[in-house]
């Protein structure tokens, strides 16, 4: 038997909820709690499994409640049940402790599996909420990768700027990659630009600060 309590501030839907659950035989409702306080009220006595958590429960709210319950009780797993989408309040509530994440728009069988995974020690993630935060992280790689990268230079321009910083000279440069010193000289310009450096000097500290030449 799992024992749930279910914390939200809609009275009405705590009792829809309890209403859902109450007609499975591997469920059993121990309490309810409006907000963050009644839930470590209620803990010591209802000794729960999981306890379904919305977020936005007034002044005592989802989060902090998450965080405090996993503090005092680490054993209790924590299903959160609410309407925020955003990735800002899934992730803060992944990192408060939350094993799974459930959109209110879930059906009544996607809450009765999520129940049962969270439960058995597994997360569970609604499918809008599992592509939310697949975005955020592609998004954190994508960043991630224009910080290293900094200023987007081509191949070609990165073997001559480390020439450059290793003193070779536009003609040295030419022939050492087999190409005009014309093209050098246009490759020279362009880095100046792109990069926002008045001269060879700039070119060279460009290169040091990422690694491109030794310091």
């Amino acid at each position: 038997m799992i024992k749930i309590m279910v914390a939200d501030d809609h009275r009405v839907f705590r009792e829809g909820i309890v209403s859902i659950l109450e007609h499975n035989d591997e469920i059993e409702v121990v309490a309810q709690a409006r907000d963050g306080k009644e839930v470590l009220e209620k803990l010591p006595e209802s000794t729960p499994d999981l306890i379904l958590m919305d977020i936005s429960m007034g002044s005592a709210g989802g989060i902090e409640t998450t965080k405090m319950v996993k503090e005092q009780y680490p054993d209790v797993k924590i299903l959160v049940l609410s309407m925020h989408s955003e990735s800002s309040y899934i992730v803060k509530m992944l990192e408060a402790g939350a094993s799974g994440y459930l959109l209110k728009d879930a059906g009544s069988r996607e809450l009765i599996i999520a129940i049962r995974a969270v439960a058995e020690g597994h997360s569970y993630f609604s499918s809008q909420v599992s592509a939310t935060l697949v975005g955020q992280l592609l998004d954190k790689g994508k960043k991630s990768a224009e910080r290293k990268e900094g200023i987007p230079l081509t191949r070609r321009e990165v073997e001559i700027l480390k020439l450059i910083a290793e003193e070779y000279s536009n003609p040295e440069i030419a022939e050492k990659l087999f190409i005009s010193i014309r093209t050098v000289d246009t490759h020279r310009r362009n880095l100046l630009e792109k990069l926002g450096v008045k001269n060879t000097a700039g070119l060279v500290k460009y290169a040091i600060k990422h690694g491109l030449a030794e310091g």
